[in-house]
């Protein structure tokens, strides 16, 4: 009888909440999406283990799954709104606005304060909002800076007029050799002189503005490049710039971090700032700037628990291991105060060129410009047409496509 009573005021004590349920069943089990290789995976796994370690008596443990990046997108969009992808995911900014419009994205404003905000770099800050709401908070940032060949350019160029200079000295086109190589026909690349005229894709209320004169005026720079000053290869593809740069053939290319793997160790290369423009008055080149955000799953059973990798893997703490095991440049401002990131050439210069980058716009609208933008700029390029009406045509493209999203 005295078994069967504790037996019954064991029970009793459960359903009350009062008695203690094993570990296990407390444990709040979460699934990280991200799509991170090679050191950049490593980083991130270790961060992750370490807020496992601090966390294991809140029973939150983190489960890390590294997703191809060519699927990744398409994942998210098919497996969030069932409720059957992760608690949070990594991804850049730039479909932001369309997952959010689905109905994916899990609103950051309540959890956030002000202290949490002035820790982003603040432009980290405004790609992860949308229409006034923070979605996500900024892990890490990716943007193009010159690269140059140590050997050929001792001094790099801080004029569009110095580049030039210095580029025609280093060009000898039947020996191969240019002074500036980059993927200028990628819209993407393009950005940097488009910004720095003062263009954009996009005006008030996501209008599209691709035929605007200052778009116009970027066009018809690169082109004067590369055709009147002659200071590039013609058909500059991802391998031959690499090749060319490898080879000591390009003293000059404007890239991002993705580049750095590829340089040969041979090559004694550095990094500064994107040249200012004088023909836009001394404006400096803006290139687009693409953030890496930490998001939570709409569909998330364990948003407070989320919140809390979140913040987490955007601290200080964890910034300082994605920098220099990950070699990622965090969105963290406190971080780049450390004397090994300050000493560290690649990441200032990275963090140096951020100042002046344009976060690339995150509304769903975003997603008609690529198509229409590549085909003018192949137009451009072949001869095909006018820079003018190679514009003229993208801005109907994509006003039309605009148009046709918003009947939806």
């Amino acid at each position: 009888m005295k078994n069967l009573r504790l037996m019954i005021a064991a029970v009793c004590l459960c359903a009350l909440g009062l008695l203690s349920t094993p570990a296990s069943a407390q444990t709040k089990e979460l699934v990280l999406w991200h799509a991170y290789r090679a050191d950049e995976k490593d980083a991130l796994e270790k961060v992750v283990a370490q807020f496992n370690a601090a966390n294991a008596a809140k029973g939150i443990k983190v489960t890390t799954l590294a997703v191809p990046y060519d699927a990744y997108a398409d994942k998210i969009s098919a497996t969030v709104p069932r409720g059957k992808g992760p608690d949070l995911f990594i991804f850049a900014q730039d479909r932001l606005g369309g997952w959010t419009e689905a109905g994916n994205m899990e609103p950051f404003d309540f959890f956030m304060d002000d202290a949490t905000r002035k820790r982003f770099i603040p432009t980290t800050m405004e790609a992860m909002t949308y229409r006034g709401t923070v979605y996500g908070l900024p892990l890490n940032y990716k943007v193009i800076t010159l690269i140059y060949n140590k050997k050929l350019v001792p001094v790099p160029p801080k004029t569009s007029g110095e580049l030039v200079a210095m580029a025609k000295k280093l060009t000898d086109k039947k020996a191969g050799r240019f002074g500036l190589a980059y993927s200028y026909g990628d819209f993407y690349y393009h950005a940097a002189l488009m910004n720095g005229f003062g263009g954009g894709v996009f005006g008030p209320n996501a209008t599209p503005t691709l035929n605007s004169a200052q778009n116009l005026k970027s066009v018809e720079q690169m082109m004067k490049w590369a055709e009147k000053d002659g200071i590039m290869p013609s058909e500059p593809s991802t391998a031959l710039i690499t090749s060319l740069f490898n080879e000591g053939k390009a003293a000059m290319v404007f890239s991002g971090p993705w580049f750095l793997g590829e340089i040969a160790k041979g090559v004694d290369y550095g990094l500064a700032p994107l040249p200012t423009l004088d023909e836009a008055g001394g404006k400096p080149m803006r290139p687009w700037m693409t953030v890496e955000g930490v998001y939570i799953s709409a569909q998330s059973k364990n948003k407070e628990a989320a919140y809390e990798v979140a913040n987490f893997l955007t601290s200080t703490e964890a910034a300082k291991v994605l920098a220099l095991q990950g070699r990622q440049s965090p969105a963290n401002q406190a971080v780049y105060a450390d004397p090994k990131i300050a000493g560290d050439a690649q990441l200032k210069a990275f963090r140096d060129q951020v100042e002046v980058a344009v976060p690339m716009p995150n509304v769903p609208e975003m997603s008609m410009v690529w198509s229409p933008a590549t085909s003018a700029m192949n137009a451009i390029l072949k001869k095909a047409s006018t820079p003018k009406a190679a514009l003229d045509g993208a801005q109907k493209a994509v006003a039309k496509d605009v148009a046709g999203l918003r009947k939806k």
